[in-house]
Parts: C-alpha cells; sequence; structure tokens
C-alpha cells in the first residue's frame, strides 16, 4: 500500500463571505470531514452541490483557512495561509473554469509571474521558458506548439497547459475539478491516459466529478461528502456499480426521479419545417406538442446545439420556417420568440444563461421585467419577492437573493435559469444540456420540474448527451448526424443501441450504461 502524502482530520468550516471570513460558525459547510491521499493514487471526491467539496478544496488550496481540524503533509503538521503557501507545499489545482489568458502563448502562460531572468538584473529568459514548458508537456505525452497562443487551442489542449503550468511548480498533489466537463469522448481518454502517466510517476490526483461512470474507469478510492460530512471511503474494487454511488450520495436511486408521468398531449406547439443553414443543418424538421418532452440525440458535432440556436432566433438560418402555436415566425430574432412563450436554457449557462456578476434577484426578474415592473417602475423589492418564490419553488440554495449568481453552485445556477424562463410564463422550453455538470441531487430536481412542466402543458424540446437521461425522460426522440434528422423514435421503441446505431452512422458503439 503506497504511503499517505496528505490527511486532513476533523476539518470543520462555517458559512463563510466571498472574502472567505467566516460568518457564521454554527451554520457549518463542512462538519468534521476526514480525507486523505496516498502517493500515485487517484482519490475521487463525490458529493451534491452543497456537500462541501469545492469549500475543501478552497482549504487545500489555501483560499479559504479552516476553523477547526488539523493537516499533514507527508506526515508533518502544516498550517496552509494562502495560495502560495499551498503551492509551495506541493498542491496544484486545475480549475473546472480555466485561468489561462488567452492572448498570451503556451510557456508564458505556463511561466506567468514566475518569469525566469537572465541573471539578478537581466531581462526575461525566454529560451529556459520555452525549453521548461516543452518539458513539462512532454510529461504529459503531448506535442503542443509552445509559441502558439492560448486562444488557439482547443479545450482539451488547454487543460494540458493549466496541468503543466501546475507540474512545473513542482505539484506533488494535483486537483482535477470537473476536468472532462467540457471534454469529448476521445479527449476524455487523452486525459485519462495522461492521468495514468502522471500516477505512475507518483504524482498523486483529487478528482472531482460529477459523471459517476468516471469513477470505474479511472479512480482507485473514492469519498463521499454529504451535508458537510463524510459519508465514506471506500476501494473503487469493492463498489458494486453506479447505483451504489448514487445512493450514498442521495440515499435513493437516480432512476427512481427519472419517471415521467404520462398525460394527454396537447396541440403542436413548436414547428420546425426543412431548416437548413448552409454547412451546418440540412433540411431539418420536427415538431413538439403540448405536454410533450422531445430529445434530440447524438454525438458532439451532430449539429444539435446549432439547430436550437436557429429556431430560439439566436443565429440565421438560410431556408425553412419556424412556427409557435401555428402561426409562422416572421421576425426571427430572439426577442420575438421570447414574446411568442419561447424560452431556451443554454449550453453554457454561465456565458449565455446568467449575468454572473448581477444578483439572484436580478437574473431571476431578467426576462420578465415589463411584467413585474408597476406602472413602467421595477422596484428592487418587487425582485426580491419574485425571486424568493422561486428560491422556495426549486430549492435553489442561497444565502439571500441579493447574493451574486457567480458565488452559487453550478446547479443552484442551473436553477436561476430557470427561474427566469419561468417567471416569463414561457410555454415552449429548450433545454440544451440541463444536467451538465451538475450533481445528482441537483439532477434530480431538475428532472421532477421537466415531468413537472410536461404535466402542466408545456412543450420541452431537449438535448441531452447522456443516453440513460434522454430515453428515461422523453416520449420521442430525434436522432440527428452532420446536421440532419436521420431517425425518429417513438417512446415505445426508444433504445439505447438503436440511438446509438443512428448517431454513429450505423455502427453500434457501447452500451447504455457507458
Amino acid at each position: 500500500m503506497n504511503p499517505v502524502v496528505m490527511r486532513l482530520m476533523g476539518i470543520t468550516k462555517g458559512l463563510y463571505d466571498a472574502s472567505g471570513q467566516t460568518i457564521n460558525k454554527r451554520m457549518t459547510v463542512l462538519d468534521g470531514v476526514n480525507f486523505d491521499i496516498r502517493q500515485g493514487e487517484v482519490h475521487v471526491l463525490l458529493g451534491e452541490n452543497g456537500a462541501g467539496k469545492s469549500t475543501l478544496i478552497k482549504i487545500l488550496c489555501g483560499a479559504v483557512p479552516a476553523d477547526k481540524g488539523s493537516l499533514e503533509i507527508n506526515g508533518q503538521p502544516v498550517v496552509i495561509r494562502g495560495t502560495h503557501e499551498a503551492q509551495g507545499l506541493g498542491i496544484g489545482l486545475v480549475a473546472q473554469e480555466l485561468s489561462l489568458c488567452p492572448n498570451l502563448n503556451v510557456y508564458q502562460n505556463i511561466f506567468l509571474g514566475r518569469e525566469p531572468r537572465k541573471g539578478p538584473l537581466g531581462g526575461v529568459d525566454t529560451r529556459t521558458m520555452r525549453s521548461e514548458a516543452a518539458r513539462h508537456l512532454a510529461r504529459l505525452h503531448t506535442d503542443i506548439d509552445v509559441g502558439l497562443d492560448v486562444q488557439q487551442l482547443s479545450i482539451a489542449q488547454q487543460q494540458m497547459v493549466e496541468i503543466a503550468k501546475a507540474l512545473s511548480m513542482d505539484a506533488r498533489i494535483l486537483i482535477l475539478d470537473e476536468p472532462t466537463s467540457a471534454l469529448a469522448d476521445n479527449q476524455v481518454k487523452e486525459l485519462f491516459a495522461v492521468i495514468r502517466v502522471l500516477v505512475a510517476g507518483g504524482v498523486s490526483i483529487v478528482y472531482i466529478t460529477h459523471k459517476l461512470g468516471e469513477v470505474f474507469e479511472i479512480g482507485h478510492r473514492v469519498t463521499v461528502l454529504r451535508d458537510g460530512m463524510t459519508v465514506a471511503t471506500k476501494d473503487v474494487a469493492e463498489i458494486e456499480d453506479v447505483d451504489e454511488l448514487v445512493r450514498m450520495m442521495l440515499g435513493q436511486k437516480l432512476e427512481h426521479v427519472m419517471k415521467r408521468t404520462q398525460a394527454p398531449k396537447g396541440d403542436t406547439a413548436l414547428q420546425v419545417d426543412h431548416l437548413s443553414t448552409r454547412g451546418v443543418l440540412h433540411d431539418v424538421s420536427l415538431t413538439v406538442r403540448g405536454g410533450e418532452i422531445v430529445g434530440i440525440a447524438g454525438i458532439v458535432g451532430a449539429g444539435r446545439t446549432e439547430l436550437v440556436r436557429a429556431v430560439f432566433g439566436a443565429d440565421a438560418f438560410d431556408a425553412g420556417t419556424v412556427s409557435i402555436f401555428g402561426k409562422p415566425v416572421r421576425h426571427h430574432q430572439p426577442a420575438a420568440m421570447i414574446s411568442m412563450g419561447l424560452g431556451l436554457i443554454p449550453e453554457d449557462r454561465k456565458r449565455q444563461g446568467i449575468v454572473p456578476m448581477c444578483t439572484v434577484a436580478e437574473n431571476v426578474s431578467h426576462v420578465a421585467m415589463s411584467r413585474i415592473a408597476r406602472h413602467g417602475w421595477l422596484s428592487k423589492a418587487a425582485r426580491r419577492r419574485t425571486a424568493r418564490r422561486h428560491v422556495e419553488r426549486l430549492g435553489i440554495t442561497v444565502s439571500s437573493v441579493d447574493q451574486e449568481v457567480r458565488y452559487l453552485s453550478g446547479g443552484n445556477q442551473q436553477k436561476v435559469v430557470l427561474s427566469k424562463w419561468l417567471e416569463a410564463q414561457s410555454r415552449i422550453f429548450i433545454f440544451d444540456e440541463p444536467t451538465r455538470g451538475i450533481d445528482v441531487g441537483a439532477k434530480a430536481a431538475i428532472y421532477g420540474l421537466l415531468d413537472e412542466l410536461a404535466r402542466g402543458g408545456a412543450a420541452i424540446l431537449l438535448i441531452s448527451s447522456e443516453l440513460q437521461e434522454i430515453v428515461g425522460l422523453s416520449d420521442r426522440i430525434y436522432v440527428m448526424r452532420a446536421g440532419r434528422i436521420v431517425k425518429e423514435i417513438d417512446r415505445e421503441e426508444i433504445n439505447g443501441e438503436e440511438i446509438l446505431h443512428y448517431a454513429m452512422g450505423g455502427e453500434i458503439i457501447g452500451s447504455l450504461n457507458q
């Protein structure tokens, strides 16, 4: 058994503000958490949003101080008073939101703020920066040109740069926070190969993910947090299946909250006829009725997001028509679609769904301001009352409705986006990857809301890359490939392997559980 390189004992943290200062010790975010990591292992950290994962990571990285508890590195007690001390102890973080400067090149990003000099009074030693950056990237078995600007790289390549940056600081404990949330399947395999190389070299990995299948593919041990406390730490080999992980996190199986309530379907609410965009969409037609959840399945690059953005009016199209409740849309722009009752919950909620620097109350009322206003005046009190109603309905975890949305977890941010469209009284909802990057508890809440909306007569168009999700929730499924709809499947005939068959161009790959 490999030696323990880091051990946390009894870590406790009360409710704290944006600066990390505790404002209420009785409302604990972490309550006596125990956690350790061994040399050369991948230790997966699981838990719902709000379980305490982010706070635990902030404590490890020196961004937030613990109120109680102790930390040991290689058996020696340590106190981490800041991020530089954490880096000095060999702790590195690759956050979900990458922190690279897009206009700087790769080697400049890797050594940003730590540029080597040509002697005490010399200039920046560019040659050393280039060679060292290339050396660290070579450790990851990647041949990225260190002279390229970061904005020229794919997301997967940018992650390699972030990891190389951490390694250049001699990171021996590397924290990876949702590293696969924006990666395609082939990129995930490349990342996992890099992780295995690092682990073989003695680096210890703390791996945070909401994709439970990854636990079995890359993890050695797993620790589950719930309500700020340690539920269990187990060897992955001892865990039976994903259901066992879900029960540890939720206390119930996720499939139990993915059940659809069958209700009578209404008239056609959304109709798309022969929609085409040169090089992107090709003669796409579909319908969605009131009370119906219609799924759009397909692999990355199939054109699903491009289709719904065109339907919403965010992107132009060359040919075709969109009709709402039987009326062809004449002025195809988002404002017109919103006024006709269409709402879009976008794939990229941080950039397109929320205004991060604004409060929960401001975000919730963003689309429906004219309806909430009285005599042309929108008061803060009205916004707060509106937001509190949605916070209660959707179970959004906030300190107050005046809290800035950027400080919320991913699942709670997604609920704020949903609240915005609920307040706008939308009757047609487009959900583009609604559960990407959120925990199983938030997923359960969104599944319940989807079912509630459909039972209430709303028409729902759903995009999801998770087969279990789209199979479990959809009344009908359209399968897309290369910008075309290649198959329509009714609920009675929905089958995961058939979806993959058409999505992959005839070749059945994988299974529903992958």
